[in-house]
C-alpha cells in the first residue's frame, strides 16, 4: 500500500538527479544524514523561490548544501544566495557539492558564525531561511528580522522538531528548549506575520511587516 509520503512525492515535481545524488551522499557519508531537506521540502523550498523571487537570500546553517542548491535553483537571473555553516568541520564535504552545482554561480558559501557575520555584508535580503543551531533560534530569528527588508520572508525549519516540543520528555534538552523559546517568541512577535506548517519536521514562515 502506498503510504501519504510516497503518494505526495509522487506527485510533485522530480528531485533533480544533481540533488538526489547529494541527498544519497549526505546519508552515507555525513551523520545525521536526515538532518538534509529532501524531495519534499527542496521543492517546496524552490517553490517559495519562484513565488517571493527575491534579488537576495540569507541562508544560516548549510549542511550538506541540500537547501541551498534547492533555493537557489529557482532563483532568477542575477538572484544570489549567502549561506553560512558554522561549523569548519563541514566545509570539506559540502563545498565540492556547490561548487560543481549547476546553480554555483548564485551561491556564496560561508564557514562562520552567522549572527555576528551576516549583518556585516551590508545587504538587505528579501527571503532567509533559519536552519542553524536550534539553541540560538532566537538569536539568529533577531538578527535575520535586522537584515531582511520590510514585506520580505523568513523560513524557519525545525519548528516541531520531531514532536518533542510537546513531549514533556524533552523538557530540559537544551535544542528542543531553543526551539520551544523561539516558537513562543515568534507568535508574541506583532512585527510579523507567521503560520506553521506540518511539514516535514515542522517549517513556519514569517512575512515580515
Amino acid at each position: 500500500m502506498t503510504t501519504l509520503d510516497e503518494y505526495i512525492v509522487q506527485h510533485i515535481d522530480p528531485e533533480p538527479d544533481y540533488l538526489y545524488r547529494l541527498w544519497r551522499a549526505t546519508n552515507i557519508h555525513l551523520l545525521h544524514g536526515r538532518m538534509a531537506s529532501g524531495h519534499l521540502q527542496g521543492r517546496l523550498l524552490k517553490m517559495l523561490v519562484r513565488m517571493v523571487r527575491p534579488q537576495n537570500i540569507l541562508e544560516v546553517g548549510t549542511f550538506s548544501g541540500y537547501s541551498a542548491l534547492s533555493m537557489a535553483e529557482g532563483l532568477e537571473p542575477g538572484g544570489h544566495l549567502y549561506t553560512y555553516e558554522i561549523n569548519d568541520e563541514q566545509e570539506d564535504f559540502t563545498r565540492p557539492w556547490i561548487e560543481g552545482s549547476p546553480w554555483a554561480d548564485r551561491i556564496s558559501f560561508i564557514i562562520g558564525d552567522a549572527i555576528e557575520e551576516a549583518p556585516k555584508l551590508g545587504i538587505t535580503f528579501d527571503l532567509a531561511f533559519i536552519d542553524g543551531d536550534k539553541r540560538t533560534y532566537r538569536e539568529t530569528y533577531e538578527m535575520a528580522l535586522g537584515v531582511v527588508r520590510t514585506g520580505g520572508f523568513l523560513v524557519a525549519d525545525n519548528t516541531l522538531w520531531d514532536g518533542h516540543v510537546v513531549d514533556p520528555a524533552y523538557s530540559r534538552d537544551q535544542q528542543t528548549q531553543g526551539i520551544e523559546t523561539f516558537n513562543d517568541y515568534v507568535k508574541a512577535d506583532d512585527r510579523v506575520e507567521k503560520v506553521m506548517l506540518p511539514l516535514r519536521d515542522g517549517l513556519t514562515l514569517i512575512r515580515k511587516k
